[in-house]
């Protein structure tokens, strides 16, 4: 389970057949987005708690208590 701020919101993702980003868009809830590569870093987001994998290398830069939805899913 991956907890992210997104909006000013806390979302709460238990799911990780999808990325962080196609999860939320099949939820109805909007988050920015440009490239869908984690090279723009458009879709940067505060990672509140949980554990997360890459489905490939961020080339944006991020913090440490960041995380690149676009490439992102949650980690069991």
């Amino acid at each position: 389970m991956v907890r992210i701020k997104l909006n000013d919101q806390i979302i709460t993702i238990d799911n990780n057949k999808f990325t962080i980003l196609e999860y939320l868009e099949q939820q109805g809830i909007a988050a920015n987005f440009q490239c869908r590569n984690g090279v723009c870093g458009t879709c940067r987001c505060q990672l509140i708690s949980g554990d997360i994998q890459y489905i490939k290398e961020p080339l944006a830069f991020i913090k440490e208590d960041e995380v690149l939805i676009c490439i992102a899913r949650t980690q069991l």
